[in-house]
């Protein structure tokens, strides 16, 4: 038995808020668990300084990521220089985030995704991404209803998850406390025709074998399953 009672197979209680924040182009509150994550999508009309010096004519999807210093059992110093981890969970989801948009229809535009973990508790780059793809749908979906990118721009919804080996036995979705404690960690980001965007994946113990890794992707499919039907719910609903 977990220690919230979940089944092995089962995602924490989701819940999605769009429109959120009153001045993004598109935003959401993600609570996954005890985990929250508010997401911001601003449309900037300016293209990175190094697509326009190589004359690039497709758009960009970007995104930021930040923990907020209370976030935690004990205060964080707020950074102001992101660190490693910081940096490369912002490639993640900005990845993650593109894999679901057509930038050459997106035009000479940007997207930026900010991702604020108001409250930690696993799987905070997950959820970042899982709503990071709603706040994202909101404000494309304000460009195409004005009619300037078409509504191909929006190729496929993508949505995150982790899974891993605690005590011996594979879990989705993993909190805190069983993150901590996980002989295989890994973070799944698929679309929803089933295809696989990332697969993150460390032993942090004993390596695993096919068996293990493929029951984890399983895992990871169902649950992502769940979150795209929480997304397209959200969306219908905003």
């Amino acid at each position: 038995m977990r220690t919230d009672g979940r089944r092995t197979d089962q995602l924490r209680p989701v819940r999605l808020e769009p429109g959120y924040t009153r001045y993004a182009e598109g935003s959401v509150l993600i609570t996954q668990g005890n985990t929250v994550v508010l997401c911001n999508a601003t449309v900037d009309d300016h293209l990175p300084t190094w697509m326009l010096k190589e004359g690039s004519e497709r758009g960009w999807v970007t995104a930021e990521y930040a923990m907020l210093p209370r976030a935690t059992h004990l205060r964080s110093p707020r950074e102001t220089t992101p660190q490693a981890r910081t940096q490369e969970i912002r490639r993640l989801i900005g990845r993650s985030l593109r894999a679901a948009v057509n930038l050459e229809l997106l035009g000479k535009r940007q997207v930026i995704v900010d991702c604020d973990v108001l409250q930690a508790d696993g799987g905070t780059r997950t959820a970042s991404i899982t709503g990071g793809y709603v706040a994202l749908a909101l404000a494309l979906r304000r460009l195409i209803a004005q009619g300037v990118i078409p509504p191909e721009t929006l190729v496929s919804p993508v949505a995150a998850v982790s899974v891993g080996i605690v005590g011996g036995e594979a879990l989705l979705d993993l909190a805190y406390d069983e993150d901590l404690r996980a002989e295989v960690d890994m973070n799944i980001v698929m679309n929803a025709e089933g295809r696989y965007v990332e697969v993150q994946g460390t032993a942090e113990h004993q390596p695993f074998d096919r068996a293990a890794l493929d029951h984890l992707l399983d895992l990871a499919a169902g649950g992502i399953g769940a979150l795209l039907a929480a997304q397209r719910e959200a969306l219908a609903g905003a």
